[in-house]
């Protein structure tokens, strides 16, 4: 399977409890952070749900 590189490039601040909570099951903790994960219909969505916060590269 296929690994996901995932980046935090906004704040969690003043954002809904749900958006900080999937931030925090990622592995994100601020601004800057990477995380790696498999590329799985879970992990796609919750980067669904905090798109406008992190930025994806897919590599393989």
């Amino acid at each position: 399977m296929s690994k996901i590189k995932i980046k935090q490039i906004k704040s969690s601040i003043k954002r809904l409890k749900n958006q900080k909570r999937t931030l925090i099951a990622l592995g994100l903790r601020g601004i800057g952070k990477e995380v790696i994960h498999e590329n799985s219909a879970t992990i796609r969505g919750m980067i669904s749900k905090v798109e406008h916060l992190v930025s994806v590269d897919e590599s393989k």
